[in-house]
């Protein structure tokens, strides 16, 4: 089995494999519908649980938290390497990933509750649902682990590396919840979520390395062969596929029957996926490799050329642009009027959504790749000095 640990392998083998695998404007006046947040536990509209890579099913990277800054360090916890995971917090547990092959369980307050030796490095954000944890692992192994212990409760073998969060769905006839994880197998597979039970896998044409985010019974996501794909959930066939030209490493974030992504050549997208087309795209923006975040007519995304941009929904006009001072890589998150995002330089940084305007920044000091979690209490992050901050508002 072929594994793959660093971007540039990933980068490079996109290039290498692309030449053989490829040959309206709308209102917005809806409210996020209650279908954003299928209900999990302790998940639905819960200001103080972010259960996932970006929040939700659809990927939309919108917390129901309220930030007031200025914020103060409440505490820290230093882990054995590098953290690249995304944490989630939720139901008193705070999860993420660590290179030194551990899936760390912790207190609201920081205190080690358990870990789970994985054997190798979790990149992907674990997945919280039904008090079980979900993370995949660099060698291609998916866990499920009980919340409470850290006891495997059965674990599933691809035959690539794990890099993406797993998602969930419910079943064609919404009795169970299944699974979904792409691999560098080419990939997606769809497990049951208590047996781990596999039910169909979805054959793409290159790596899978982002999430999927699902949409009613859609999943949609991207990967090294330059496609966007749409996969119904319930048979494990196309819907369809919609060519992008090049590699798409991050994932999709939905709101509605859109989505919105970007890719490697700094190309940012909105495709209908009732029309199955794409609406708008713009360009210069610099590789992506950060997943956008959505809400009502802003839509945001960070790029490796330091920039995070703030794009029009419906049109794709650029709104405002923040210029941080490392790469952007990780993928903001909005919470009411204010953007979290976190940059290489190793600072977190809080914007005003409207304006871009910076209100608040804290200098961590080392590369920080990893998604933050937000909710009203804390927000999360991880860096690669291998600790995991937690920060809160000054009382």
């Amino acid at each position: 089995m072929n594994i793959w640990y660093t971007e540039r392998h990933f980068l490079d083998w996109c290039s290498l494999r692309l030449r053989f695998f490829k040959g309206n404007v709308f209102l917005f006046g809806l409210l996020l519908t209650l279908a954003v947040s299928q209900t999990v536990t302790g998940q639905s509209n819960n200001p103080d649980c972010w259960p996932s890579f970006r929040g939700d099913p659809r990927l939309t990277g919108n917390s129901h938290a309220f930030i007031q800054p200025p914020l103060k360090l409440l505490w820290s916890f230093n882990a054995g390497d590098a953290i690249k995971s995304s944490p989630i917090i939720c139901d008193n547990l705070i999860c993420f990933g660590s290179d030194d092959g551990y899936i760390y369980a912790l207190s609201f307050n920081g205190k080690l509750k358990w870990k789970y030796d994985a054997g190798t490095s979790i990149e992907a954000a674990p997945l919280y649902l039904d008090h079980t944890l979900y993370a995949g692992s660099l060698e291609g192994i998916l866990f499920a682990l009980d919340s409470e212990s850290g006891t495997l409760q059965w674990k599933y073998t691809t035959d690539g590396q794990i890099s993406g969060s797993a998602n969930w769905v419910w079943s064609g006839d919404n009795k169970r919840k299944e699974i979904l994880v792409g691999s560098y197998d080419y990939n997606l597979h769809a497990l049951d979520a208590v047996t781990g039970k596999p039910l169909w896998r979805y054959e793409s044409n290159n790596f899978i390395n982002g999430a999927a985010a699902i949409s009613d019974n859609i999943a949609v996501f991207g990967g090294c062969d330059g496609y966007l794909h749409l996969v119904n959930t319930i048979t494990g066939k196309a819907n369809d596929t919609i060519d992008l030209g090049t590699y798409m490493a991050s994932s999709a974030a939905i709101f509605g029957d859109r989505a919105w992504f970007g890719n490697y050549d700094g190309e940012f997208y909105c495709a209908d996926l009732k029309q199955k087309k794409i609406l708008w795209k713009t360009g210069g923006g610099g590789p992506f490799l950060s997943s956008p975040a959505i809400k009502g007519d802003h839509v945001l995304i960070g790029s490796q050329n330091r920039y995070l941009y703030c794009y029009q929904a419906n049109t794709g006009e650029l709104l405002w642009k923040y210029k941080a001072l490392g790469k952007v890589d990780a993928s903001p998150v909005i919470a009411g009027e204010v953007v979290v995002i976190a940059s290489s330089d190793g600072r977190l940084h809080l914007l005003e959504i409207e304006s871009g305007k910076e209100i608040w920044v804290y200098e961590i000091g080392s590369q920080i790749t990893a998604t933050p979690a937000v909710t009203s209490e804390m927000i999360l992050v991880g860096a690669h000095d291998g600790t995991l901050y937690a920060f809160g508002p000054e009382k």
